[in-house]
């Protein structure tokens, strides 16, 4: 796993997410809203002339960190392209993974109104929700700063914005861990009861899937040591007190003299006040569920300052 947290800008398109992946979700997430392809929006198509252009602006009406805005000019290019109207341009003034403050102009806006008021919830659903997320995630990045553990997230993630939400995970500036089933072999405790024992489950994996990295779960000192003993080194060391991790890490370190270096990390029972204690006990890594399944959203608006209706013909 790396030890480095992800830029969040590195990726095509300079918003760091897939873009089949964001041209899909949009074009869905579109369809939802319009009720198909082209589909429609009663309230704008009937108030707003196909030919008026404006200008809006892309507001936080909230402080944290954003994330997602990436996503502004694929939601706009695809409305743009049902209504047969010209993409509206885009200028922003901030970038994911920048701390903003409320009142604070994110970005402008400028082009064809109808595009610009069928594309504002899309767009806003996309941006609040990961920079929410990087917001939540940064509160972690700065309380394990200084410390040896970083901070990662999980697969409690909503269906069908894995992609997204990890996206802004790694904007708040934590770690993702496996992005599903396919990558990382995750030996938890039903896979135990399953295959037997931890030595039997990790072996069946190696025989099927040598390629991947192996995982275990462990809740106690016995367990972390027996999965050691049977060839892991990653565990994941779940619901254990301050005490019992301490005791834990210290009695795995000894010991990496000969199994070499076990990747630790602490899982579950983790908030924020705990952050700093939890840490100290030397673990890798942190990963915390609440990243995805429980933040909130940033408030963020957008704000059509000017209009120009068309001139007559």
């Amino acid at each position: 796993m790396q030890r480095v947290a992800p830029v969040c800008e590195d990726a095509p398109m300079g918003t760091g997410l897939d873009p089949h992946w964001l041209r899909e979700t949009v074009a869905r997430a579109l369809d939802e809203d319009l009720g198909g392809d082209p589909g429609r929006d009663v309230t704008t198509e009937s108030t707003v002339e196909p030919g008026e252009t404006g200008v809006a602006h892309l507001m936080a009406r909230a402080d944290g960190v954003v994330a997602g805005l990436g996503a502004t000019d694929e939601v706009l290019g695809q409305v743009a392209t049902r209504l047969h109207l010209a993409s509206p341009r885009v200028e922003l003034n901030v970038a994911d993974g920048d701390r903003v403050h409320a009142g604070e102009v994110l970005g402008v806006i400028s082009g064809p109104v109808q595009v610009i008021l069928i594309a504002e919830r899309t767009l806003l659903n996309l941006a609040s929700r990961a920079s929410g997320i990087a917001t939540h995630t940064r509160r972690w990045a700065d309380a394990l700063q200084g410390t040896r553990a970083l901070v990662l997230d999980t697969r409690k993630t909503t269906p069908g914005l894995r992609e997204l939400e990890k996206y802004a995970v790694r904007c708040g500036g934590g770690t993702n861990k496996r992005m599903g089933l396919y990558d990382v072999a995750m030996v938890k405790d039903n896979h135990i009861v399953a295959a037997g024992s931890v030595s039997a489950a990790i072996r069946a994996i190696r025989a099927t899937f040598p390629e991947v990295t192996i995982q275990v779960e462990a809740d106690t000192l016995d367990q972390a040591l027996e999965a050691i003993r049977a060839g892991a080194r990653f565990l994941l060391l779940d619901n254990m007190t301050t005490e019992a991790l301490t005791e834990t890490v210290a009695t795995v370190r000894l010991g990496e003299r000969v199994t070499g270096k076990v990747e630790l990390e602490a899982t579950g029972s983790l908030t924020l006040a705990r952050a700093a204690e939890v840490a100290a006990t030397g673990v890798d890594f942190m990963s915390v569920g609440a990243l995805t399944h429980s933040s909130p959203i940033l408030d963020l608006a957008l704000d059509l300052v000017e209009r120009s209706l068309p001139a007559p013909s």
